[in-house]
């Protein structure tokens, strides 16, 4: 079969890029990588040739192009279903796609307050931790603290073994981490599992090396 391609944003800066990213390293689905700059000139142009939405992130695979993070990430469970991305248990299977999907479509205050930017020096967002931050960030610790203790036997992550839900809340918690946001002991256990896997190390360093600015995710 041949190897996929995941398309990608900048990875200082793109969140939605990090989580197919991350589910399918640490499945071990078999792909390479290939980053596209945001919001520069050639950005429409580079994209245009892969006749999806002209965002990122994308997958191509045997001529096919998917886009959006959670579409990829179901289509490579479909093609790899022996990696299991998703829990192998049905129960933790349907709550792991819950989460999932609330995290893809939920918590706009949090996402707007603290965009992520893996190079930014650890601290509050300039308004501090407004009402509006603090309930998303409690209702993340709710999700967090709920799947550990139903579903978490058997390894650190939110099920136990690392997996897409693992992914999708990733970014989340190097938003926490970078924006200095007050968490559990519980969550903070969680996190710093998140952050010791090789998938989010590579990430980071690669993140580290680039030069470019997004100048509307540098809230300071």
């Amino acid at each position: 079969m041949a190897k996929a391609e995941l398309i990608v944003g900048n990875k200082n800066y793109s969140s939605w890029s990090l989580r197919p990213y991350m589910a399918l390293k640490m499945a071990g689905v078999p792909f390479t990588d290939k980053l596209v700059r945001l919001l520069v000139p050639e950005t429409p142009k580079v994209l245009a040739k892969y006749k999806a939405t002209g965002k990122l992130p994308l997958l191509v695979h045997n001529g096919l192009v998917v886009w959006d993070t959670l579409a990829i990430i179901e289509y490579a469970a479909e093609t790899w279903p022996s990696k299991n991305l998703w829990p192998r248990n049905m129960k933790s299977r349907a709550r792991a796609r819950s989460v999932s999907a609330e995290m893809h479509s939920s918590f706009g205050p949090l996402r707007n307050a603290c965009p992520m930017n893996l190079r930014r020096e650890r601290k509050l967002p300039p308004g501090g931790v407004t009402p509006d931050i603090a309930k998303d960030v409690a209702r993340i610790e709710a999700i967090w603290a709920d799947c550990r203790k139903q579903f978490g036997k058997g390894g650190p992550f939110l099920f136990g073994k690392f997996s897409a839900a693992d992914a999708m809340f990733a970014p989340v918690c190097a938003r926490f981490e970078t924006f200095a946001i007050p968490v559990s002991k519980t969550s903070q256990a969680y996190m710093d599992a998140v952050f010791a896997t090789l998938a989010f190390q590579q990430w980071k360093s690669d993140a580290a090396k680039e030069s470019w600015v997004i100048a509307e995710d540098e809230v300071d």
